[in-house]
Parts: C-alpha cells; sequence; structure tokens
C-alpha cells in the first residue's frame, strides 16, 4: 500500500483545510496524485453537502470590507451550524477572504460563481462542509458604493454596517466608522424620512391613531397629535435622525457636520446574524 510523505500531507491539508486523516486516506486512495487526492475530498465535501442539506445554519461570522479607495463595499454572512465553529480562527480568516472577493461582485450570484483559488466560491463552500463536517454557506449579502465608504464590525463577528459619507474629508475615516458603529447599535430603518416605505407610514399612523381614539382623543385634533408622533418616529428610526449613540446631544447628521460642513450620510448596510 502506498504510504504518503508527511511532507505530501501536509501540502494537502495547506492547500484544503481538511484534517491530516482525511488528506492522508486521499493520497492513500489517489497513490500519491495530488490533484486526484484534492478531488476525492472535494466530492466527499459534497457527499456531507447533500447529507446536511436540511440542517439550520444560523450561526456564523458577518465580514464587512470595503476596497483600498472607499468606493465600494460588502457585507457577508458566512453561515454555519454551531458557535463553536463560528468562532475557529480559520472559519473567520475564510470569511475574512471571501469579504474581501465579495467587494468586487454586485450580487449574490456572480459572488458564488467567482473563481477562488481555482474554484469557484459555491464550490470552496462545498468543500469545507466536508472538512468542517457542518453546513457552510453564504447567507447575508449586502454591497454598497459610495463617495467614501467606512465600514465597522461588531465584537464577535455577529454584526457589520457600512456607511456612505457625501466625499472625502479630513477625519473622514474616522466618521464613516462613528456612522457605522451608530448603524451597527441602532438599526435605523431609513436614511431619512423621505426613504422610509409608504406601508411602514401607514403601518405606524395606523398604530399610533388606534391608540389615540382608544384614549378619547376628540377626533379634530389627532390629525396634529400624529404630525408630532411621527416626526418622533423619524428621529428615533432614521439613521441622520438619530441621537449619536458616542454624544446624545447631537443629531448623526450634526455630528457629521461637525467633522466637515460639507459632509452629509448618504447611505448604509447592515447585516447581523440576530
Amino acid at each position: 500500500m502506498y504510504t504518503p510523505a508527511a511532507a505530501d500531507v501536509a501540502k494537502l491539508r495547506s492547500t484544503t483545510g481538511a484534517g491530516m486523516m482525511d488528506c492522508k486516506k486521499a493520497l492513500v486512495e489517489s497513490e500519491g496524485d495530488f490533484e486526484k487526492a484534492i478531488e476525492i475530498l472535494r466530492k466527499k465535501g459534497q457527499k456531507v453537502a447533500a447529507n446536511r442539506a436540511d440542517r439550520e445554519s444560523s450561526e456564523g461570522a458577518v465580514i464587512a470590507r470595503v476596497n483600498e479607495d472607499n468606493t465600494m463595499g460588502a457585507i457577508i454572512a458566512l453561515n454555519c451550524e454551531t458557535d463553536f465553529v463560528a468562532k475557529n480562527a480559520d472559519f473567520v480568516l475564510l470569511a475574512n477572504e471571501l469579504a474581501e472577493q465579495a467587494v468586487f461582485y454586485s450580487n449574490k450570484e456572480e459572488f458564488l460563481a467567482s473563481d477562488f483559488h481555482g474554484q469557484t466560491v459555491a464550490e470552496k463552500l462545498i468543500e469545507q462542509t466536508g472538512v468542517i463536517g457542518e453546513k457552510i454557506e453564504i447567507g447575508a449579502f449586502e454591497r454598497i458604493e459610495g463617495p467614501f465608504l467606512g465600514a465597522y464590525i461588531h465584537a464577535g463577528n455577529k454584526i457589520a454596517a457600512i456607511s456612505a459619507l457625501s466625499g472625502k474629508a479630513d477625519g473622514g475615516d474616522e466618521a464613516a466608522k462613528s456612522v457605522s458603529m451608530q448603524v451597527a447599535a441602532m438599526n435605523p430603518i431609513a436614511l431619512d424620512e423621505t426613504k422610509v416605505s409608504q406601508t411602514t407610514i401607514d403601518t405606524e399612523l395606523e398604530i399610533e391613531r388606534d391608540i389615540l381614539t382608544k384614549e378619547g382623543k376628540p377626533a379634530n385634533i389627532i390629525d396634529n397629535i400624529l404630525k408630532g408622533k411621527m416626526q418622533k418616529f423619524y428621529k428615533d428610526n432614521t439613521l441622520v435622525h438619530q441621537s449619536f449613540i458616542k454624544d446624545s446631544g447631537m443629531s448623526v447628521a450634526d455630528y457629521v457636520k461637525s467633522v466637515n460642513s460639507d459632509l452629509k450620510v448618504v447611505g448604509f448596510i447592515r447585516v447581523s446574524l440576530t
């Protein structure tokens, strides 16, 4: 029986991420053919992936990345089944590498079909399912472009956000990161009141009108009260009007203006595992 050298086993493990014993068995089965051994490990991954297709992959790592000139960014969630795997250093490293690549693709389908070290991203996920023994998949995929982007990843890799500012400015790096931290922490529903969906507005008005009616407020003053209620709703739930988490005495819009009077927040994305 062919016995692979330790160096060959280590090389295969480095290439595929598979366990030492799996690499040794694949080399034995392939009689030392390195490429065939890789194929054997990939087929194993396909079998494991098929067997675990119905499993829930609600754990994972959420990673945000922007390109070098801060004009394109993406957030992905690399999902797995258990928190134990989600905290594994190799798993987090893979999530970071995938996020770096995701920046350059406009949607999830293009990203999954893109080349990742000689195989597609989708094939890499199947391979890693075989290596790890858990269902591994890309859950969320969000992408953003803007004049100047900044990212923030919350400790533990469970929430990430990217915000877009209207341009570059001194202090812009810190400002964009701080706004992204705001997005991660406060989860705004929209940039400002003009970006809130009419469905959301109608639902909120209906709820508040019903409350006021049950409280016995006169019909002729309810509309005026609702205007104030909606202003409060926008302040609490839209990014630029929210109180800034680092200084509640100013809004997010005011904070950005304090960095540079010409700066505005023009967009954001957010991904959370929960």
